[in-house]
């Protein structure tokens, strides 16, 4: 790499840049403007705020809380601004060579995707080069409005389910534009949203639903059976409608099926389309905070047929369809919340483990590892996705 000049900065000026305005991070006695990627950060702002003006050798390497692979690294290579004085390098106001850090070279040889290149979820946040992108796939351009490039690209199903699931990150991880129209801001969505619109809807439907109960528990209880029914609708939808690619079922237990539901994704742009806008956007730029979580329009839409099949299974009581139904609303809730801090937000431990898998979907294999709040599903159709990780 060819060497550049940089500034040297005392370690009190480096602890000065301790905020979201202004954030730095040390390597031994390398300074890092990280400033712009605090928003961007797949394991959320936080996170990185909490090391500001520090040190952050140790909790790269941290086993516990995020082994960082290769691609950390060299992402992080691109925000050095500065070198920290030490006692073998005294401030005199004259300028230093950049050279090559023994702490950055000390990579993790993780396993790279062959198809993505990926191999962490750092990968998720490198900053796409748009001109470069379109010019080297040929696929979308991210400065246009990108539905309508999908329904007049002419793409083939091989090449489309290729493209939209290697991760592109737009600018800073803002939104690109999708309809590019007065549609645009329906396909929006921040994620407090969710529980804004939906649990008073939810507390509603209990309190109806509870004038047919002559327990609060048997209400209790068919409710939590609704929110355990949301998880397997939650694995069904993501498999068979969000990932009508090439299996729609584990091609371990229903291999005849799963090769004849595959068709049903057509080779034409009507259903490529339709991918895209249901869950390939997402695939595409996994980084855009909003279009995490479902819009509500959406949301309507794919919800209506379920409140007519709860009470056509519970035909003999209205009451204990709607309590079923406000349990897999509420499950629903808690998974797409859960999504979208799987995303983008620092996890307690025990959530850590959910969001390397969950990542791992996006920048492993798509065609495995469905369920986002639980593998559950996922280890009893035989589609859990386990990560390979090379030795040394």
């Amino acid at each position: 790499m060819p060497g550049r000049t940089l500034p040297t900065l005392t370690q009190a000026e480096v602890e000065s840049h301790n905020s979201k305005k202004s954030c730095y991070v040390t390597i031994g006695t390398n300074v890092y403007d990280v400033t712009d990627f605090v928003e961007s950060h797949p394991g959320g702002p936080d996170l990185i705020l909490e090391y500001a003006g520090k040190d952050i050798t140790a909790i790269l390497k941290d086993e516990i809380s995020h082994k960082h692979s290769e691609s950390a690294y060299e992402i992080l290579e691109e925000y050095q601004t500065a070198f920290l004085v030490t006692d073998k390098l005294a401030p005199n106001g004259n300028v230093q060579k950049k050279v090559a850090d023994s702490q950055i070279n000390d990579k993790v040889n993780n396993y790279v995707h062959p198809r993505t290149g990926m191999s962490c979820e750092e990968d998720l946040s490198k900053e796409t080069d748009i001109a470069n992108d379109y010019k080297e796939h040929k696929f979308l351009d991210l400065n246009k409005p990108l539905l309508m490039q999908v329904w007049c690209g002419g793409f083939s199903k091989r090449f489309y389910l290729d493209q939209v699931h290697r991760p592109r990150h737009y600018k800073g991880g803002a939104s690109a534009p999708l309809f590019g129209n007065f549609l645009e801001p329906l396909s929006l969505t921040p994620w407090w949203v969710v529980p804004m619109i939906w649990l008073p809807a939810v507390a509603y439907g209990v309190h109806l639903a509870s004038q047919g109960f002559d327990t609060k528990l048997g209400l209790a209880t068919s409710f939590g059976g609704g929110v355990l029914l949301w998880t397997l609708i939650e694995y069904i939808m993501h498999r068979c409608l969000f990932h009508l690619d090439e299996y729609v079922l584990s091609p371990i237990y229903y291999k005849a099926v799963a090769n004849w539901v595959s068709s049903y994704l057509p080779d034409n742009r009507v259903g490529i389309t339709l991918h895209f806008l249901l869950h390939g956007v997402h695939h595409y730029l996994p980084m855009d905070k909003y279009r995490l979580v479902m819009p509500p329009t959406l949301f309507v839409v794919l919800a209506t047929p379920f409140w007519k099949l709860a009470h056509s299974v519970f035909f003999w009581d209205w009451y204990l369809a709607t309590a079923v139904y406000c349990g897999g609303i509420f499950g629903y809730i808690c998974y797409d919340l859960t999504h979208y801090f799987l995303h983008h937000q620092n996890l307690p431990l025990w959530y850590k483990d959910l969001k390397k898998y969950h990542l791992a979907h996006h920048f492993l294999d798509y065609e495995l590892g469905f369920g986002v709040t639980s593998r559950f599903w996922d280890q009893v159709f035989g589609t859990e996705l386990v990560t390979v990780v090379k030795t040394a």
